[in-house]
């Protein structure tokens, strides 16, 4: 618990040193692969709380399956979140995974408990200029309706998925058995479901209506706009933003 303390206290100091009121930034997209069993990962989930006090960052949560077997079978685990780690992995050029690990905005990595690591990555991300602007309105039927745009006269990858990801927003679970036993693991923005629905070129401007229901009650959601590199797998995080 100590080092948890203390790993908090540096994240707090070093978001300090960088105001997010100085001018508007996209949205960061922080995605932490984590696991209930796993030993190493309550300071990343930690770190991970910290973020969600940020506006321009958008922490996600993914709890991955692969740990199970070592004594506690984490209770958000998804079989589909570990192939993610793996379609990514795939992409930074390594066959392996492991946890608490950080991918932030789709192409870069850290180890999610080197707050020093994370904080400075994030921060490169923060320092880019937005490239794609994503506006939400109510559509005709009531629901919610996405408008798509490019920002810059650069080229953007010519697929680019527009997802909806759900969560929820915090979540405390007892462990009782496996190496965190005894502990009480808060998570945040805990990530049940991510759905594409639809996916643009990078030229024109867009609007696509956004699936309902919006997310579960007790859940919230955020739009996802991501390049798909060749064979599909997940690619550069162009914009994000998160919904009402």
């Amino acid at each position: 618990m100590r080092a948890v303390s203390a790993l908090i206290l540096v994240c707090a100091m070093w978001i300090g040193a960088f105001p997010a009121t100085a001018e508007e930034r996209p949205v960061t997209v922080v995605e932490l692969f984590t696991s209930q069993g796993c030993s190493s990962c309550p300071p990343a989930d930690a770190l991970l709380g910290k973020l969600v006090e940020y506006d321009d960052i958008l922490p996600l949560a993914l709890h991955v399956d692969y740990w199970d077997y070592i004594g506690w079978k984490d209770t958000f685990a998804q079989a589909a979140h570990t192939k993610r780690q793996k379609a990514y992995a795939y992409g930074f050029g390594t066959r392996s995974i492991y946890t608490p690990q950080m991918v932030i905005g789709g192409v870069d990595q850290a180890v999610g408990s080197h707050v020093v690591e994370v904080m400075d990555v994030i921060h490169r991300h923060q320092g880019k200029s937005p490239r794609v602007v994503l506006q939400t309105t109510t559509a005709a039927s009531g629901g919610v309706r996405l408008r798509v745009a490019r920002m810059t006269h650069l080229a953007l990858p010519n697929k680019i998925l527009v997802q909806i990801v759900r969560f929820m927003p915090k979540a405390q679970v007892e462990i009782s058995r496996g190496e965190n036993a005894g502990l009480s693991i808060t998570s945040t923005n805990v990530v049940t479901d991510i759905q594409g629905f639809g996916s643009w070129d990078g030229m024109e401007t867009v609007e696509f209506d956004v699936p309902t229901p919006i997310a579960p009650e007790g859940q919230a959601a955020a739009i996802v706009l991501q390049a798909a590199s060749k064979g599909g797998y997940p690619g550069e995080i162009l914009a994000a933003i998160k919904l009402d």
